[in-house]
């Protein structure tokens, strides 16, 4: 080797430090970036590349790129409510037919979804946007859809259903969202309609403890004769 193809080496060398030196902050701030947006939803996609990053990091970026400028439409107050009224009824039928209300769920979402502007050509794409402005609540309508797909009502567990029927009331409430004030006023009436049923998703057993409370009240109360029968007989205050 010459001195000169030396010279040429090292000078490429160098240059190349210098271009990795330049560009791996910027690499480096945009994985961050992406991860910050996407939160979960760059784990996921990392795993489902098999830990490679730079393939996850160019799907996300693609989605961004794709569904980033997305406008959504606000729903007129009626619909909120019709929405609103029609959530709740799946929650209802959650009690005495868990797989139904979990496929009900699926196609009140979708309708939602298209009807909030969000694509309605197909689901992958639909979660592709979704995954952009709502990376946290996405995956319980992934587990929706999934479990609502299941032809055999026994082939998913109650549990399974119900934590997917806790994820799916998430991404319900982030589709819900309204500049206008009367969505609060309508999240309010929804509650106090459903709230019972809401709470039993939550805590399955919390029908039964307010009942243990009524159950406990007569034995308080005949305590309490037991200690006034004793003060008559003895005529001392205990």
């Amino acid at each position: 080797m010459t001195t000169t193809q030396v010279i040429i080496l090292v000078a490429v060398l160098a240059v190349l430090v210098l271009v990795y030196l330049a560009l791996g902050p910027v690499m480096k701030r945009r994985r961050g970036d992406l991860r910050g947006r996407f939160g979960p939803e760059y784990d996921r996609a990392v795993d489902r590349h098999n830990g490679d990053e730079k393939a996850a990091r160019a799907e996300l970026s693609e989605r961004l790129k794709r569904h980033g400028d997305l406008r959504t439409r606000t729903l007129p107050a009626e619909e909120r409510e019709r929405y609103r009224a029609q959530w709740g009824q799946v929650q209802q039928r959650f009690v005495d037919d868990p797989a139904g209300a979990v496929a009900e769920a699926d196609h009140l979402l979708t309708r939602l979804a298209h009807d909030r502007g969000y694509p309605s050509d197909s689901h992958d794409d639909r979660i592709a946007a979704l995954s952009v402005h709502h990376p946290h609540q996405v995956d319980g309508y992934r587990r929706v859809h999934a479990l609502a797909g299941r032809t055999a009502p026994g082939d998913a567990a109650t549990e399974d259903l119900r934590t997917a029927m806790l994820e799916a009331g998430e991404v319900f409430e982030k589709l819900m969202d309204s500049p206008h004030s009367g969505d609060r006023e309508d999240r309010a009436k929804a509650e106090g309609r459903d709230g019972g049923i809401a709470e039993r998703l939550h805590l399955p057993g919390a029908g039964r403890d307010e009942r243990g409370e009524n159950d406990r009240a007569p034995r308080r109360e005949d305590r309490a004769g037991d200690e006034t029968r004793v003060e008559d007989r003895d005529g001392v205050r205990r």
